[in-house]
């Protein structure tokens, strides 16, 4: 395997060369939708700083120890160098911490606005509006009012605000800044590891998140802002990073304050800056090194300082639900945290699979209904929400409600939360919550809205948590002589119900983000407390064992595969397959020699490959010696340049390897990524030089005549460690010098997704559900016939069968309605001729019915039509017992054989009427 060239043997700068930065930043442009190639950039970036280490020794002090201006301008631009790092890094901080201060204040007065307003003033939310009423504690606030005293009234108000609130942020998105919308994790990490999405950390993207996210928390749609506000948080480090040239032409550096930020981000969601800086670390970061490790640790504490020091919530906390406990654990109840673990992992897997599911559904056919969509989930939470006190509310107050110890700390009781009278209806009511929140995720993650799962999971983990601390309470109560609470003192309370409300976020949270470490942390700094860092790491245990159990990822690397972006796990693996197996044969490729301008032009117009080897020898089957390869960025632009300069016509020949002359030319070097062309004519111009043979465009400049490359023979497992840790864009496969094939990202993962038939294929994935779903429905309506059928049989053979009137209604989905029944005249028991089976609309087909609504309608037909000739034998006097019917009835007992029946009934073509 070839290695990459050294560039430490760059030749001293000519004058040709302060062009040189300019134009490599002109042909390093990368275009949307690609990948960086890490290693060239690298390669980039070593050389900026040869020459910086160049410009130094050239301006070292003088025999003597006499200081030079130049000298003093060199070491004063070393030290500016040095800081600017720090400088951006805290002034990321500090802009993301005043960001979220703002996003927090103003999506809490929004929430309360939908309940009522503020007499002493507009601008105050109901809890700055009773702000001294609340510190005493009294239920009485004369400075709040709701909008109207009768219940519907407030219920109609409250879903109209939801709706108005939906919208705005829908339109917003959809108008302005469509990368706005959804939570942002899933790109970010895709665009550290070296994807290029321009416009996702953009300025209008960044504005337009964070006015809709306070409109979206306050619509009461089930979706979050943590993970949005990491999305906002990368904006910020992206756009103040690009101010400066020693980020803005660096594709790493600037990777490295994204990486910071988003630790920044997850630090002021949460109140938690280690957690911060290990979620940048566990979630987003391809590849984390110590230097970026203290980058995201500065900017999180900024930032976390900012937030501490605006104070949103005039409490002290940097989040709402920040809590704290002052009562310790027993090792009973180890087992209830077993269960709550056991929950973050269920409802994990769940999540995941039907939130994919409903992606597909999404994408299939509401792609341009995203603001009538968001407007529907909105309207419908408001209506099915607010008639449960948990989900009425803001779900960070929810938290911060069921997080409470119910005895002491001074804090006001909700609705009886901790009244042992209400105990029973406080369960139901939590019982209830937990499962519409789980739907209600499932359906609104994904909406063309800025929206995070971060809360939302911890929402219904606590909510879940808090019934089982309520039930395991309860037990206490009743049995509290019982052996299992021997260890308990009478006069402290045994079971505090808030600290399984504080476990089951935490699993959940886990359990639909696959992450164990960061949770641990981010739960202890919203606590700190010491003595629920091993219940904490007992419950995340759990989580993920039965995570790993189910087979199933994190919501975030789930729909990075869904969205078929080109990244690839830590986790993938591929054992046991050569890269042969992988790699494209069929490729685009340039000649060393015989080559001409007009076959580049025709090469990039037929083309759209973003490279191109560069083969020697006759070129014929397996006998191309590899030569090199070059970009197509570098292509374009040395003939848009040669173009521009003239005398150039499309049989004038291409070089793409060095000439004995071209060793004196000044500016060039053997880089693989050397000094281009096109801005001063002077050093343009010695690119086009003259032989015997003609102008030449020599090209060899940008040629990387060591490209990286692998034999056919070597296991896919290493290319894929060399992706993941080198990060090249392509890689060559060469046999013996002979290039046969190449592999990119994509090539594996294509061929990973077919080793694996039960991954997620976008929107088949909906097909193959509709497919279930129509077999169960067929099954249902079968089932439910026979019994109809069997009902009505055994009261004409037990009762007067003149007063029975059999009456069964099938109902297709979105097709006509076939009812059969009998007439209602009193039937003679020897004459039951005299009333038969009727039915009505009997399928025909027509040119405009598709053959499946055909088939499916005449299979209908004809399972109805057995039946009615079974009652008629039945009213014969023929009555059969219930085990005869079911075998003489043709009813399709599995999925497979309704599946088998509408393969069959596929091949029948459409008649007219």
């Amino acid at each position: 395997m070839a290695s990459l060239r050294p560039t430490y043997d760059t030749p001293p700068l000519s004058p040709g060369a302060d062009i040189v930065d300019e134009d490599l930043e002109e042909i390093r442009r990368y275009e949307d939708f690609t990948t960086i190639d890490w290693i060239q950039d690298s390669i980039l970036e070593r050389n900026r700083r040869i020459r910086r280490a160049d410009t130094v020794h050239a301006s070292r002090r003088r025999p003597g120890g006499k200081i030079t201006l130049p000298w003093l301008w060199t070491q004063i631009c070393k030290v500016a160098d040095a800081v600017q790092t720090w400088f951006v890094v805290t002034l990321v901080g500090i802009l993301i911490g005043i960001n979220a201060g703002l996003i927090s204040i103003i999506t809490e007065w929004l929430s309360d606005i939908k309940m009522g307003y503020c007499s002493d003033g507009w601008w105050l939310n109901q809890h700055f509006c009773c702000w001294e009423i609340e510190s005493d504690e009294t239920d009485v606030c004369d400075s709040w009012h709701p909008w109207s005293n009768v219940t519907v009234a407030r219920w109609f108000i409250y879903v109209v605000f939801a709706g108005i609130f939906s919208f705005t942020a829908a339109h917003l998105v959809r108008s302005l800044a469509k990368y706005s919308a959804g939570s942002g994790i899933s790109e970010i990490k895709c665009i550290l590891a070296g994807f290029i999405m321009q416009g996702f950390l953009g300025f209008a993207t960044f504005a337009i998140k964070s006015i809709t996210l306070p409109l979206v928390i306050a619509s009461g749609l089930s979706v979050g802002k943590e993970g949005p506000s990491v999305h906002v948080a990368c904006c910020i480090g992206w756009l103040v990073s690009g101010w400066f040239e020693k980020f803005s032409k660096s594709q790493s550096k600037m990777r490295e304050i994204v990486t910071a930020a988003s630790a920044a981000g997850v630090a002021v969601a949460f109140g938690s800056p280690i957690g911060g800086v290990l979620f940048s670390i566990e979630e987003m970061s391809h590849t984390f090194s110590t230097k970026t490790m203290w980058r995201s640790f500065v900017c999180a504490l900024v930032a976390t300082v900012t937030l501490s020091a605006m104070n949103p919530f005039r409490t002290g906390k940097l989040v709402l639900f920040q809590v704290t406990y002052d009562r310790d654990w027993h090792f009973f109840e180890i087992i209830f945290f077993v269960v709550l673990g056991v929950f973050g992992g269920l409802y994990g897997a769940f999540v995941v699979k039907f939130n994919l599911q409903v992606a597909a559904f999404r994408r299939r056919y509401l792609a341009s209904h995203g603001l009538a969509e968001a407007v529907i989930l909105a309207v419908l939470t408001a209506l099915i929400g607010y008639s449960n006190r948990f989900l009425r509310i803001d779900m960070t107050e929810s938290m911060a409600i069921l997080f409470r110890e119910c005895d002491g700390g001074g804090e006001r009781d909700f609705d009886h939360l901790c009244q042992t009278s209400a105990q029973w209806r406080m369960a139901n009511s939590l019982f209830l919550a937990t499962l519409i929140r789980v739907g209600l995720v499932v359906v609104s993650y994904g909406a063309k809205v800025p929206a995070g799962i971060f809360v939302p999971s911890m929402a219904v983990g606590a909510t879940f948590g808090r019934m089982v601390g309520i039930v395991v309470k309860a037990m206490y109560r009743a049995y509290p002589h019982s052996g299992i609470f021997a260890v308990c003192d009478p006069n402290v309370p045994c079971i505090t119900p808030g600290t399984y409300a504080f476990l089951g976020a935490a699993a959940t949270l886990s359990g639909v983000m696959r992450i164990t470490v960061t949770v641990v942390v981010i739960m202890f700094e919203l606590t700190g407390a010491l003595t629920y860092i091993l219940p904490t790491m007992i419950v995340l245990l759990v989580t993920k064992a039965v995570g790993d159990f189910l087979g199933t990822n994190g919501i975030a690397d789930e729909m990075i595969r869904f969205n078929g972006y080109p990244f690839l796990e830590k986790e993938d693996h591929a054992f046991n397959v050569p890269v042969s197996r992988v790699m494209k044969r069929a490729l685009s490729i340039l000649r060393a020699e015989g080559t001409t301008l007009g076959d580049l032009a025709a090469l990039l117009e037929d083309t759209d490959v973003k490279g191109f080897p560069i083969v020697g020898g006759s070129g014929d089957g397996d006998a191309r010696t590899l030569m090199g390869a070059i970009g197509r960025s570098e292509v374009r632009y040395v003939l848009d340049n040669a173009k521009r300069l003239g005398g150039v016509r499309p049989e004038t020949p291409c070089l793409f390897t060095r000439s004995a002359e071209d060793e004196g030319v000044p500016g060039l070097s053997d880089s693989a990524s050397g000094p281009a062309i096109g801005i001063e004519e002077e050093l343009a111009a010695e690119l086009i030089g003259t032989t015997v043979r003609g102008d030449v465009i020599k090209l060899w400049p940008w040629v990387n005549q060591t490209p990286l490359t692998v034999a056919p023979q070597l296991p896919l497992e290493i290319v894929m460690q060399l992706f993941k840790r080198m990060g090249p864009r392509v890689i060559l496969v060469e046999d013996h010098g002979k290039l046969v094939g190449l592999v990119t990202v994509k090539d594996v993962l294509k061929f990973m997704a077919m080793e694996k038939p039960d991954g997620h294929r976008s929107t088949e994935s909906w097909d193959a559900l509709r497919g279930e779903v129509d077999g169960l429905v067929s099954e249902s309506r079968t089932w439910s016939g026979r019994v109809v059928d069997d009902i009505v049989g055994w009261c004409r053979r037990h009762h007067d069968v003149s007063h029975v009137t059999g009456f069964t209604r099938v109902m297709l989905y979105n097709e006509p309605t076939f009812d059969i029944g009998y007439s209602s005249a009193p039937l003679p028991s020897q004459t039951p001729t005299t009333s038969s089976p009727i039915i009505h609309n009997m399928p025909v087909a027509t040119t405009e019915m598709s053959r499946k609504r055909y088939s499916q309608e005449l299979a209908e037909y004809t399972l109805r039509q057995f039946h009615i000739a079974h009652k008629a034998a039945d009213l014969q006097g023929l009555p059969k017992s219930v085990e005869e019917t079911r075998r003489l009835s043709p009813r399709r007992s599995s999925r497979s054989d309704a599946k088998l029946h509408r393969q069959q009934s596929a091949s029948l073509k459409p008649l007219t009427a």
